[in-house]
């Protein structure tokens, strides 16, 4: 059975005046959603995401800003010109795991609204322009207050 489960995504300390925005779609045909401009504060990023359990038993992840493999799954983040930021010196993506998301997990949050799924991750790369790649290290996943409503998240 499918479910949604919501998702929130803060970026810490991303450079300054960059422009960040999650990615729907895949390849050179995606649109861009929840655009921002990094200043002195996280930037926050929040999806819901299709969930249902894979031949593996596992939880696979679908919708409009789920990328990769049913192995392997992610959302993207686009950065400067990947984000329609033209004129930036940027153009980069951060790849966000879906991986150790739990059936327990995705049980509470789905049976209490008032829980989101998130994740804390570095904005800013070892080059001091904004983080790109798959986020490394990545400290997972964790239950937080759902403070914003449902109709600001991505379908």
């Amino acid at each position: 059975m499918k479910q949604e489960l919501a998702l929130r995504i803060q970026l810490e300390n991303p450079p300054a005046d960059v422009d960040f925005s999650l990615q729907k779609g895949s390849g050179t045909n995606y649109t861009i959603l929840q655009k921002q401009r990094s200043g002195t504060q996280a930037l926050v990023f929040e999806c819901t995401v299709a969930v249902k359990l894979g031949a593996d038993n596992q939880p696979d992840f679908a919708g409009v800003v789920v990328q990769g493999t049913p192995a392997n799954r992610f959302i993207y983040i686009n950065i400067g010109k990947s984000a329609g930021q033209f004129d930036s010196i940027w153009s980069r993506r951060l790849k966000i795991p879906l991986k150790g998301i739990t059936t327990e997990m995705i049980e509470e949050t789905t049976d209490d609204s008032s829980l989101v799924l998130e994740t804390k991750v570095p904005g800013t790369g070892k080059d001091g322009g904004p983080a790109c790649g798959t986020v490394k290290p990545f400290n997972g996943w964790y239950l937080a207050a759902n403070t914003s409503s449902t109709s600001s998240t991505v379908p």
